[in-house]
């Protein structure tokens, strides 16, 4: 072993993220706060967040165990109380009644206005057999309910939020994988007490999983997904998610990695995703930097913000939300060992076009050059 030769590239490697880090201040008008919701856990890994404001305040959920897929993973509820997050705690896991365990996945949270705090998650050995199930909270995720599984074939909302559409419906952006990867809805009038199925809609040959909705008004909706395509893909609704669009490609990239996406209270559009087109003709590419774009009608984008950019991967699975007094809050992986969390004024973001899919440039800002990766797990 080089010991020299290390220490040189290790040096260089540091060097390039100080300079980054420096540089990315430029991108990052509007931030209020930056924090992780833990620095330390009972478990070495963690993986897709959700957020939630309830009565009581912010909630957030994810997965954690020794490693993705492991029997140990389970899902956890942390808390901000006082101006702090309070520690990680389990909120469910996959203990069988034969007390064989298996690995709990994306957990999906959803505050009934008026009523409860609902916490949708998945069990099962991996995503193409996994199923759903559902835990309920009265006092702002302190205590749960025992878990009710969901009818047979339906999962929930997949990886992003549901939404509360002006008929009634709650509409669960979901997807099935296995038999190729499919889009569909699920959708219920009673806070999941009975489901009915829209879908699949047409994936005109494109692989396209965890959707998430935007709603443009008078019954018209849009969906952004993650895909093998090199593209995040879109489709449209006329009728509140009765009938949708083929899916296509929408001009911004993706590396086969989760994005998310919010209409605001003021009727413009967030998207949080790795604007990453993944070299050569892969569908896969590394899960950094982590950016945010915002739009007025869903079609052309501008660039407002990179959450994090680093030589080291992965920042990934974003979740975004609006609090009632109309912060942005992101929460999303940090490296797979913490959940980050960054809360953005809107008012004070700086936007920039976006020209053919490529972020444009900004003076002074050069974007680090991937020198270290873990490795990217689905």
């Amino acid at each position: 072993m080089n010991l020299k030769k290390t220490y040189i590239t290790l040096s260089l490697v540091f060097a390039v993220a100080i300079s980054s880090n420096a540089q990315l201040e430029k991108w990052q008008k509007g931030v209020i706060k930056q924090e992780y919701l833990y620095d330390k856990a009972p478990f070495p890994s963690c993986h897709s967040a959700t957020l939630v404001e309830t009565p009581t305040g912010l909630v957030a959920s994810f997965f954690g165990g020794t490693r993705e897929r492991d029997p140990d993973v389970e899902i956890y509820i942390s808390r901000f109380v006082d101006g702090k997050w309070l520690a990680p705690v389990s909120a469910a896991d996959g203990v069988q009644p034969d007390g064989k365990r298996l690995p709990t996945w994306n957990p999906v949270l959803y505050q009934v206005p008026g009523g409860e705090l609902i916490l949708f998650y998945k069990v099962g050995p991996k995503p193409s057999e996994w199923w759903g199930l559902m835990k309920t909270s009265k006092d702002g995720g302190i205590t749960w309910s025992t878990a009710t599984k969901l009818p047979d074939g339906y999962i929930g909302p997949v990886k992003n939020k549901p939404i509360l559409l002006d008929n009634g419906n709650l509409f669960a952006p979901s997807s099935k994988e296995g038999d190729g990867w499919k889009i569909h809805f699920e959708v219920t009038k009673d806070n999941g007490k009975n489901w009915r199925t829209i879908g699949p809609i047409d994936g005109s040959g494109m692989n396209a999983i965890q959707p998430s909705i935007l709603v443009h008004g008078n019954g018209k909706l849009q969906i952004l997904a993650r895909t093998r395509n090199r593209a995040i893909a879109e489709s449209w609704s006329m009728d509140n998610g009765e009938t949708w669009s083929p899916l296509a490609k929408t001009n911004l990239p993706n590396n086969n990695s989760g994005t998310d996406a919010l209409t605001m209270k003021d009727g413009r559009h967030v998207l949080v995703y790795n604007h990453v087109l993944p070299p050569g003709d892969l569908a896969k590419g590394a899960r950094t930097p982590l950016n945010v774009s915002i739009s007025k009608d869903g079609k052309q984008w501008s660039a407002a913000l990179i959450l994090e950019d680093s030589p080291i991967s992965q920042y990934s699975y974003p979740a975004v939300m609006q609090t009632s007094d109309g912060m942005l809050h992101f929460i999303y992986t940090w490296r797979r060992e913490k959940i980050s969390h960054v809360v953005v004024d809107p008012a004070k973001l700086k936007l920039k076009k976006i020209k053919n899919g490529i972020w444009p440039s900004m003076k002074g800002y050069v974007a680090p050059v991937l020198t270290e990766t873990k490795s990217e797990e689905p």
